[in-house]
């Protein structure tokens, strides 16, 4: 159904392709050309009218932000807060939560590392319990354990949807289901899923969801953002506030309505322009579609790999995602990345302090990501493992095409 996507066409608006095998998607994402020509236009603009002018004049097109994002995740615009990255939103999110000390915290085990050290600052600073749900054989949040531990001191449930390390996609819409039955509020890390995969927001039934624009969805780097359900945002009371977040009342102030109240007035407009056109690039193409080319290409890819000498395959889950996490027999993970960034294919080591609690638990101390996109050929993975089998074995192979 999906197979008709346009691949001549996906590669020849990503420029990056004529001159690296980009397969660190999870990391961030080629720009396409749309978003590259919006966002140096924009900047020479700058450059010719000033900064404050150029933002005036584009007013429309750094609005449609908001818009894009809203329509992306199945919200309204007033749902929506933008960001520096998902980093800031996340802990802005997490700090508006109000909790105190006995209160309870439960989290994935496959917390991003940078959210779990925030969340094991937050006990030491308040008296916060922060505990772990179980997951069950395949790696997964197991959902009836999950609602085995709630009780009246449980404040917060955060939970990652896609994480940093591997292939896992954990049942985020069973889990909302769960906190709205006991009536606490759900917070999502959705960095790896959102323009990976559908995020439905009504569908996940979170309170919160944070995502980041330089991933999957091809913008550019330090743009974030934040998803507020309305009838929960006049309850959040943000840490610190800015022009764009408050209402000045003649010595006084209220906070904006919505998600606004998380926004500062200061904002790389030329960044905010390109993650909207970056939004729309992706829904012009087609999330469904994009995803389902991205499963293939890590299926195949995974099927080419099981059995290579000398590699080890460590993905999770039921429904695997387009993310792959190895390890290598006598072979350093950095050695291996090294060498394939030396040949021109990028990829990424995971280190154990990006996902604290689940790598511990598994032994590992570092992974190599490899993630594909949609706008990655059949030939660049036919590459990636020709090169690969040379560095771990000296010799080369021919790939069966699926």
């Amino acid at each position: 159904m999906y197979e008709t996507l346009d691949l001549a066409r996906a590669r020849a608006e990503t420029p990056g392709v004529n001159h690296v095998v980009h397969l660190n998607n999870a990391g961030a994402g080629l720009v396409p050309l749309p978003v590259l020509d919006v966002m140096t236009s924009y900047l020479r603009l700058e450059s010719r009218v000033g900064p404050y002018e150029a933002a005036e004049r584009s007013e429309g097109a750094v609005g449609n932000a908001h818009t894009a994002l809203a329509s992306l995740l199945n919200c309204s615009r007033q749902e929506v807060a933008i960001l520096d990255s998902a980093t800031r939103a996340w802990g802005m999110a997490m700090s508006s939560v109000p909790l105190q000390a006995g209160d309870r915290v439960i989290i994935s085990a496959v917390e991003y590392g940078s959210n779990y050290l925030s969340l094991l600052h937050l006990t030491e600073r308040l008296g916060v319990s922060l505990e772990v749900a179980p997951v069950d054989g395949n790696g997964l949040v197991d959902v009836a354990g999950l609602e085995a531990m709630l009780d009246e001191r449980v404040r917060l449930i955060a939970m990652v949807h896609v994480p940093m390390h591997d292939a896992l996609v954990n049942p985020v819409a069973d889990i909302g289901r769960v906190s709205r039955r006991h009536g606490i509020p759900y917070l999502v890390d959705a960095c790896q899923s959102v323009g990976q995969m559908p995020v439905d927001v009504a569908e996940i039934g979170c309170d919160l969801l944070v995502g980041t624009g330089r991933k999957f969805l091809r913008g550019p780097r330090g743009t974030g953002f934040l998803y507020v359900r309305q009838e929960l945002a006049h309850k959040l009371v943000p840490a610190i506030v800015g022009l764009d977040g408050v209402e000045w009342l003649s010595g006084s102030y209220r906070l904006a309505p919505g998600a606004r109240r998380f926004e500062t007035w200061e904002t790389n407009t030329a960044a905010r322009i390109g993650l909207g056109v970056a939004v729309d690039y992706a829904l012009g193409w087609g999330i469904e579609r994009t995803y389902a080319r991205m499963r293939r290409l890590a299926a195949g890819l995974r099927k080419d790999l099981f059995g290579m000498p000398g590699v080890v395959l460590h993905d999770r889950g039921r429904e695997q995602c387009g993310t792959i996490a190895l390890s290598f027999e006598g072979r350093g993970t950095f050695e291996v990345r090294n060498a394939l960034k030396d040949a021109g294919v990028n990829t990424w080591v995971c280190l154990e302090n990006a996902a604290c609690v689940d790598m511990q638990q598994r032994g590992l101390s570092t992974l190599l990501r490899v993630s594909p996109h949609y706008y990655n050929s059949e030939q660049e993975l036919e590459r990636f493992c020709s090169v690969l089998e040379d560095i771990l074995t000296g010799t080369r192979r021919e790939r069966v095409l699926a």
